[in-house]
């Protein structure tokens, strides 16, 4: 490990980020990344400690995919000096079963991202406005607001999530689909 913060290392990278000094030196936003490889952080929020780690083990197929972005974000931005022999490259430069399960894993979740926006393409997203004094409210201009779950969002990220969408009367039969509560069956607009 690097003993100052002129290096970062990223996911079997290391980038000379002295351009960033304000970012990575004493005192900076970024300086707990500053001398480690702590990819994980970037996607689980966790700063300190165990989040501090180069492991991805645990992270969903598109979490993956975003620290890969980020990396790709870093060779474009920084200098880049060096490979990091560990979990991700061996003595000799080669890299691990480790890192092509990391990069299968970040290609099946840009995968299913696309698929994703794919569908939800095909049903347009309500509009939506919210403010500090009157709340929220969605709405559709020609068709009805309605919470549907987002298929893939459990592959994604492990969790699943609604969004909003824009329905036809037609189509409003369909399984899965949820009037917002206190909403109007036939309502185009909804306070949220």
């Amino acid at each position: 490990m690097f003993g100052n913060w002129e290096f970062f290392l990223f996911v079997l990278s290391v980038f000379d980020v002295t351009k960033g000094k304000s970012h990575y030196g004493a005192g900076g936003g970024y300086n707990h990344f500053a001398g480690r490889d702590a990819s994980r952080a970037f996607v689980s929020g966790n700063f300190t400690g165990d989040g501090l780690t180069d492991s991805l083990k645990g992270l969903s197929s598109t979490e993956v995919h975003s620290v890969v972005g980020w990396r790709d974000f870093y060779f474009k931005s920084y200098k880049y000096v060096g490979r990091l022999v560990g979990r991700y490259y061996d003595s000799r430069g080669n890299p691990t079963k480790y890192l092509k399960g990391v990069e299968s894993k970040a290609a099946r979740g840009a995968q299913l991202m696309e698929k994703q926006k794919d569908m939800e393409a095909k049903q347009p997203s309500c509009n939506s406005r919210w403010s500090q004094d009157d709340g929220g409210e969605v709405w559709c201009d020609d068709a009805f607001p309605r919470l549907v779950q987002r298929p893939f969002e459990i592959a994604l990220t492990g969790k699943m999530s609604k969004r909003c969408a824009c329905f036809n009367e037609d189509q409003l039969g369909q399984p899965g689909l949820e009037v917002y509560n206190g909403c109007d069956y036939l309502a185009k607009r909804c306070r949220v």
